[in-house]
């Protein structure tokens, strides 16, 4: 009962009837028309069970990643294979690991399974390797890190990975959530699958709710050592991945084209969106994902509360961040060309 329950992004407006949603981090061009087609072709056999292996899907994510899929384990979503981990490798007496402005579900997770969620500060809202090392004790069973981070955006460059991964006991599994690496091109980032290879206590988990826009197929998958993807298919529900999303996951890895189209759209409408906030005199980090933090000052009426309360008059619901300790700010995830407009067009407004 000490568990704060996870609450999604609002979608809804009473009396609005177009509502710009830009609050849960959803692909903003939707599924590839392939995945759309294949959750169609599904339909007449839905009345059978599912491969309860993801034998195909684990397949094409390897082949397209140069990775074991034996190794790989499938999931609804990761937030289940976060959950699992937390239930096959922590329990009472343990703690559970995370930097300060992580997921929240890194702590639901925790205390799901009896386990303490500790989170270590962060240094210019991203994670501090040394801060994460100097909270480790000897009852640390995991340690969660979001590369790059959701709200915030920032991430930890291949060294600093490397140097969190060499400084953690043999004991302690790192569980590296990459669940937006699909959108970065940068020379210095890594989404950790050379670690899991490498380190033999490093996860790397992914989703396909992201770039590939199967929020509602819940589809994730974790790339693991070898004793630790045995774990995980004991814990696991034998069918608990549906077959229309295995269906859907394999048409959308295929459809690389349309990913591309959805890397260089978030790239130019997020780099857009910041740079006209940024004009306007707000504070916006730069952001890797497929979001931004805006932060507000807090003066009464010009706070990030009252922006969100302005934007929804206006049919735009961002996401306020109050739960990450973060109540001056506003997430706008990034959304089509006109909502992006929409709402820079309304925050001018709002700005005096």
């Amino acid at each position: 009962m000490d568990i704060t329950p996870y609450v999604g992004g609002e979608a809804k407006i009473a009396g609005v009837s177009r509502v710009i949603k830009l609050a849960s981090n959803e692909g903003a061009l939707g599924p590839s028309p392939k995945a759309i087609e294949a959750l169609r072709e599904t339909a007449a056999e839905i009345h059978r069970y599912p491969d309860g292996s993801c034998g195909e899907l684990r397949a094409a994510i390897g082949a397209s990643l140069g990775i074991d899929p034996a190794r790989i384990v499938c999931g609804a979503g990761s937030d289940e294979l976060i959950g699992l981990l937390c239930r096959a490798y922590a329990g009472p007496g343990d703690e559970v690991l995370y930097s300060q402005y992580g997921f929240l579900m890194y702590p639901i997770a925790a205390r799901t399974a009896g386990a303490t969620p500790v989170s270590a500060p962060e240094t210019d809202l991203t994670a501090d390797v040394d801060a994460l090392l100097a909270a480790i004790t000897p009852r640390t069973r995991l340690v969660f890190l979001a590369n790059p981070n959701n709200p915030t955006g920032s991430y930890l460059p291949r060294a600093a990975l490397e140097r969190l991964t060499a400084g953690l006991p043999k004991g302690c599994l790192l569980v590296i959530d990459a669940a937006y690496a699909e959108f970065i091109d940068r020379d210095d980032y890594a989404a950790g699958d050379h670690l899991v290879d490498g380190a033999g206590n490093v996860v790397m988990t992914r989703t396909f709710s992201k770039i590939y826009a199967l929020g509602g197929a819940r589809l994730g998958w974790a790339y693991c050592p070898p004793a630790v993807a045995d774990v995980l298919n004991r814990v696991r529900n034998p069918f608990n991945v549906p077959a229309p999303a295995q269906a859907a996951g394999l048409a959308a890895l295929a459809d690389t084209a349309f990913v591309d189209h959805c890397q260089a759209h978030n790239a130019q409408w997020r780099d857009w969106t910041r740079q006209s906030l940024l004009s306007l005199g707000l504070d916006v980090p730069d952001s890797l994902g497929n979001f931004l933090l805006v932060r507000f000052p807090t003066d009464a009426g010009r706070d990030a509360a009252a922006a969100d309360g302005f934007l929804k008059e206006r049919g735009i619901i961002t996401r306020r961040m109050g739960a990450y300790g973060l109540a001056d700010s506003l997430r706008i995830s990034i959304g089509q060309e006109d909502e992006m407009r929409a709402v820079v067009d309304a925050l001018k407004e709002f700005i005096p």
